[in-house]
């Protein structure tokens, strides 16, 4: 592909850099191992399996819990992903065209894995359903929203909200594969994964300018890392802690015979 075309579909260079990311050892988090441990301090077995079989909303963890939870998450992640981003600062100079595909893909890998763990901690069905190395086209586009909230892109967190409503309207345990790669949502995912394309080229930019002093490039690179991906954390967690989805006690059946019983 030539650089013409690359900032002609910026939304191809994007999901490029997303599913190799994916790719990473210890990017895909295991949904039934992640909820255990995250819940374990709080709940009870029975809620744990609850929340493995179906969601922590239908298990009635509290808000607290879950909050708690997800904060932890962020912690940690961005502790890992920061640590990584300085030492991957520190060559500079010479080193500097060899670091930066690096430090984005593992800041991608990070930014993949807190997705993953906040969408399950917030009643989200398994992303990745398919144990092979390529990423199903549903799961990429939904990591794309997930990432596009992250960024701040508004419609991002308007495709995010209508695939929530369809897994509640549906009572599903998996993504609705067609809205997310030819129905009503992948426009939304199109548009926003070529924002992220744009977004991706500026933050690999100013990336690359830290990276060119050393040692001083290093605390630059851990510096910039800390300042985006906590608050893109953040985000992304405001955004799913306020769907109906990650109600306590959620269930969209009851909710449907409800609805039906006052039509009638």
């Amino acid at each position: 592909m030539t650089d013409t075309q690359e900032i002609e579909n910026p939304g191809s260079s994007f999901t490029q850099v997303l599913d190799a990311a994916a790719k990473l050892p210890g990017v895909r988090i295991n949904r039934a191992a992640y909820l255990r441990t995250a819940l374990k301090r709080f709940c009870t077995e029975e809620q744990i399996q609850k929340a493995i079989a179906d969601s922590p909303a239908a298990a009635g963890i509290p808000l607290k819990v879950i909050t708690e939870a997800a904060n932890t998450s962020i912690a940690y992640e961005t502790g890992k992903v920061t640590g990584l981003s300085t030492l991957a600062g520190i060559p500079g100079g010479l080193a500097m065209a060899g670091t930066i595909p690096a430090d984005i893909a593992q800041y991608m890998g990070h930014m993949l894995r807190i997705a993953q763990k906040l969408a399950y901690i917030y009643s989200w069905p398994d992303l990745f359903v398919d144990d092979g190395d390529e990423v199903d086209e549903a799961t990429e586009s939904m990591l794309i929203l997930f990432v596009g909230v992250m960024f701040g892109v508004q419609i991002a967190q308007g495709g995010v909200a209508k695939v929530a409503n369809m897994i509640a309207a549906n009572v599903a345990k998996k993504l609705p594969q067609r809205a997310l790669t030819q129905g009503v949502i992948y426009p939304i995912v199109k548009k926003v994964a070529g924002y992220l394309g744009v977004s991706m080229t500026k933050q690999i930019f100013a990336n690359g300018v830290a990276k060119a002093i050393p040692v001083v490039g290093a605390v630059l690179s851990g510096g910039l890392t800390l300042g985006t991906f906590l608050p893109m954390s953040k985000r992304l967690q405001k955004h799913l802690a306020s769907l109906e989805l990650t109600k306590p006690g959620h269930r969209p059946e009851e909710a449907e015979l409800i609805e039906a019983q006052i039509v009638s």
